[in-house]
């Protein structure tokens, strides 16, 4: 039986309109509107930890900003727990849905100390009796594995990793159901992101959050999500639980994704499914797949029908047309 959705976006769509360009003035024509999403449906389940994943460009963080709120879509349903959020969203639908943004530098404010940052919060919301602000304070950072004495430092006396988690401490304060956290490592020292990813895996597990955590690299999320919704050019390709993901790639695109994972042997890597070029120009998406260019398995029907997501296997979706092919080409161990 499916679980029910905390969060589910069905058909949702973003398009910029960029308005007059020199181009236009001097009578050559281009498209004046940017597609960032094409018709995304996605859901994130009670508890779980939900990847999404996609080079630079593919609407990744489009998404995040429309499921927080900072962002309307152009199109398209957002529901809350069977409920459509509106797009001017109170205090309470605010609250229930929190971001951890990828930059730790620029996210908090450097003029306020951390106990300001987290005492402002709480207020705001009536999280706590201003009497409890403090102790609520002091639970917070203990949360994310900092201490009391961080409440009266400013956020550039911490490295980037605290402030990383301060940002964390900071979204939890208000007690959300759903973590938006975008790429919320990418910003970080290869030594530092484990220490920030266990976090991530200890909070769902202790406060039953459900997270999506956007990322533009599998190997960040393999042993992080439950699930993974893999994105390109504004829409999503494939979504499968995570170890059959990894296991049983069926579209071409998160195969190149896996393969371009770094290993100790080459060998391990199956070089059939080479990814070359860079990704279209949004202003200029490709007829048929939108993949089909840099597809090493397309074929020509592959320019023509643009495919649409489809059930290939349990809880595993792939918008691909030779997806059931793709068994050849299984992963090498």
């Amino acid at each position: 039986m499916t679980v029910p959705a905390v969060l589910r976006v069905s058909n949702i769509s973003k398009s910029y309109h960029l308005g007059g360009t020199l181009g236009s003035v001097l009578g050559v024509t281009r498209q004046n509107s940017l597609t960032a999403l094409d018709c995304v449906s996605l859901d994130l389940r009670p508890g779980e930890i939900l990847a999404l994943v996609g080079e630079s460009g593919s609407g990744k963080s489009t998404l995040a900003k429309i499921l927080v709120g900072s962002v309307s879509a152009s199109s398209g349903e957002l529901d809350y727990r069977g409920a459509a959020l509106p797009t001017k969203r109170g205090k309470d639908a605010t609250r229930r849905i929190q971001m951890v943004f990828q930059d730790p530098y620029s996210s908090l404010n450097p003029r306020l100390t951390v106990g300001a940052i987290l005492a402002e919060l709480l207020w705001l919301h009536r999280i706590v009796p201003r009497k409890s602000l403090r102790e609520e304070s002091i639970r917070l950072l203990n949360l994310v594995g900092m201490q009391e004495d961080a409440l009266d430092a400013y956020p550039s006396q911490f490295s980037g990793g605290q402030r990383q988690r301060i940002a964390i401490a900071r979204a939890l304060a208000v007690r959300p159901d759903v973590l938006i956290a975008d790429e919320p490592v990418s910003a970080l020292d290869v030594s530092v992101q484990a220490t920030i990813l266990d976090l991530f895996a200890t909070l769902r597990l202790e406060l039953g959050l459900s997270i999506l955590f956007v990322a533009h690299n599998l190997a960040v999320v393999q042993h992080l999500s439950q699930r993974v919704a893999v994105m390109y050019l504004g829409r999503v390709v494939e979504v499968a639980e995570t170890e059959e993901l990894f296991a049983n790639p069926r579209h071409p695109y998160t195969r190149a994704l896996i393969d371009s994972i770094p290993r100790m042997s080459a060998a391990s890597v199956n070089r059939e499914l080479v990814l070359e070029g860079e990704p279209p120009s949004p202003f200029d998406v490709p007829s048929g797949c939108r993949f089909h260019p840099r597809c090493p398995v397309a074929v020509a029907a592959c320019r023509e029908v643009d495919p649409s997501l489809k059930s290939v296997a349990l809880e595993h979706e792939s918008a691909c047309l030779r997806a059931f092919e793709l068994a050849e080409f299984a992963p090498a161990h």
